[in-house]
């Protein structure tokens, strides 16, 4: 099967090729606006709070997408295609977490007077069962580790469209991320290196 078959282009690809790279551009985004509030030592309920959440959001928002569009790649076949499937419906139940966690500290944000307040929301929030691993802890894991999946499965069985390196910049953005809050812009970078080259793929 020639390539031009296996990069046939589909309205959700069109769409994924887009937004690849809002993603890690908007978490960028996020990690230097959060910077930039510690910085000033006002990142707490405020303005710089809230612009860094409503990026933070967006970002995740914008990997709905990707993941939608690459869950179905062309020429790909058997169980290859459901462990793709599998790995873009894990990413986006992860995404769906976190979310949820980027909606609650927005309006946590928005309700807190100041810091203890917005501190003992988030204990009352964390305190109700459940909440901790689905919204804060083990689901929104799925996020990362369907995109690990998805982009070294594709890696193997599509090179077309994935480079062999970009999983190993993935899987360096999401551990630089784990390590420290701060340095999310780098970890953000990482990510966008990874999928430049998908979005090259696809369009060919």
């Amino acid at each position: 099967m020639r390539t031009t078959e296996l990069t046939r282009r589909r309205p959700d690809t069109a769409v994924t090729t887009r937004v690849l790279l809002a993603g890690p551009a908007l978490m960028a985004g996020y990690g230097v606006v959060r910077l930039a509030g510690r910085a000033v030592g006002d990142y707490g309920p405020g303005v710089w709070w809230s612009v860094a959440h409503v990026l933070f959001l967006a970002g995740v928002l914008a990997f709905v997408p990707v993941f939608l569009g690459l869950r179905r790649p062309a020429g790909v076949r058997g169980g290859g295609r459901t462990g793709i499937r599998v790995a873009a419906a894990a990413g986006l139940l992860g995404a769906a977490a976190v979310a949820v966690q980027a909606s609650i500290d927005l309006v946590v944000g928005f309700l807190a007077a100041d810091k203890r307040a917005m501190s003992d929301m988030f204990e009352k929030i964390q305190d109700v069962p459940g909440v901790m691993p689905v919204v804060y802890s083990v689901v929104p894991m799925l996020f990362w580790l369907g995109l690990l999946a998805l982009v070294t499965l594709l890696a193997f069985l599509r090179r077309d469209v994935v480079p062999a390196p970009s999983p190993l910049l993935v899987l360096a953005g999401a551990v630089t991320m784990a390590v420290s809050l701060d340095l999310l812009a780098a970890g953000a970078l990482c990510i966008g290196l990874a999928l430049y080259p998908v979005r090259r793929g696809l369009r060919g």
